[in-house]
């Protein structure tokens, strides 16, 4: 699965100028810039661009002339649709987005154009998530309202991939403009797809071989070790962890992680959802408070819904903070640079006070 070396005197005491470290499920190889790195202080952002949107002008303030609501909840109890009129109190609602990149269509159609390119035509769902407050994101809700959320995630994503062509589903959050998002009012987004991109194929392969050769799950394994050596945890509950990875793609990389052996998103059951909405909230927390509120984007990366058994993966959430701009380097070579120890940031994180 890549290069092995047996560990020495040097690597226990990590004095190397800057480190490649080996990403175990992607199989690709981050570096740890050690010998430019900062103190985790100097990651703190100034304050942020923002769109300055207007509540009276807000799309997802003013939904009704917009589009029919998917789902609605109010104060966690969830809305019988059809209905005539959305309600004032609604709390979380979905509606279908209004610049899809994908569409529903009857079939998959596929071709070749020049005798040598694929096209196939882009089948699917594109919903947005978007929660009431204007401008609270995620981080400043209260636990109730980001398990309601989880609840518009699941219930969601179980309607979705009874759809046909549907063999993913992806589930993310852009939290500033530099993150991506193009309305400042906190939403999350589900987009469906025929296909599955190459990094979830590449992390299903690994997974997979792993779980051949050693009876194991390679995520599993992880989390053991990270409980055991405690090192870059950064918050843990009955059901979860929150960690700075071993290999982070950037500085402050979090992942939300189930410590029991679960390959399917939607299958969490309602205790679930209420420990995966503290792990959340206090990982999004801690990192607001330790950088200065910062854009980051989510997602969600679980088992594929393309009927296919893959018992062998886990399933987890990615949170990425803005802390770097991706240059020439890391484009060409697709080869992320961080230039803060996990370690570190892991323990800078812990001592947030929320």
């Amino acid at each position: 699965m890549g290069i092995t070396f047996k560990e020495n005197a040097q690597t226990k005491k990590n004095k190397f100028p800057s480190e490649l470290r080996f990403n175990l499920v992607s199989g690709d190889w981050v570096i740890i810039a050690t010998g430019r790195a900062k103190k985790p202080t100097m990651f703190k952002q100034k304050k942020r661009k923002e769109i300055e949107i207007p509540k009276k002008v807000c799309p997802f303030c003013n939904i009704i002339p917009q589009s029919k609501p998917l789902l609605i909840f109010s104060e966690s109890k969830k809305i019988s649709l059809p209905i005539a009129k959305i309600p004032k109190n609604w709390t979380t609602i979905v509606v279908p987005n209004k610049f899809p990149a994908f569409l529903p269509q009857p079939k998959l159609e596929k071709g070749v154009e020049d005798e040598i390119y694929q096209i196939m035509n882009a089948v699917g769902f594109c919903e947005v998530v978007i929660t009431k407050d204007h401008k609270k994101s995620l981080a400043l809700l209260s636990i109730e309202k980001v398990k309601e959320v989880f609840d518009a995630y699941q219930e969601r994503y179980l309607e979705l991939m009874k759809e046909k062509f549907v063999n993913y589903i992806l589930i993310f959050h852009n939290d500033g403009v530099e993150a991506g998002a193009s309305q400042s009012h906190p939403h999350s987004q589900i987009i469906t797809t025929p296909i599955l991109d190459i990094d979830l194929q590449k992390a299903l392969f690994n997974s997979e071989n792993y779980f051949k050769k050693n009876k194991k799950c390679v995520y599993c394994q992880m989390n053991d070790w990270e409980r055991k050596t405690k090192k870059r945890i950064v918050f843990e509950n009955k059901d979860f962890l929150v960690i700075c990875p071993f290999a982070s793609k950037t500085a402050f990389e979090i992942i939300v992680s189930p410590k029991k052996h679960l390959s399917y998103f939607e299958k969490i059951t309602e205790q679930e959802k209420w420990q995966l909405a503290e792990a959340f909230q206090n990982g999004l927390k801690k990192l607001h408070k330790a950088l200065n509120n910062p854009a980051y984007n989510f997602y969600l990366h679980t088992a594929p819904c393309d009927k296919k058994e893959h018992q062998y993966y886990h399933w987890h959430w990615t949170i990425l903070p803005k802390t770097e701009t991706l240059a020439g380097f890391e484009m060409g070579v697709r080869m992320e640079i961080s230039t803060i120890e996990p370690e570190k940031a892991a323990e800078y994180l812990r001592k947030q006070k929320i």
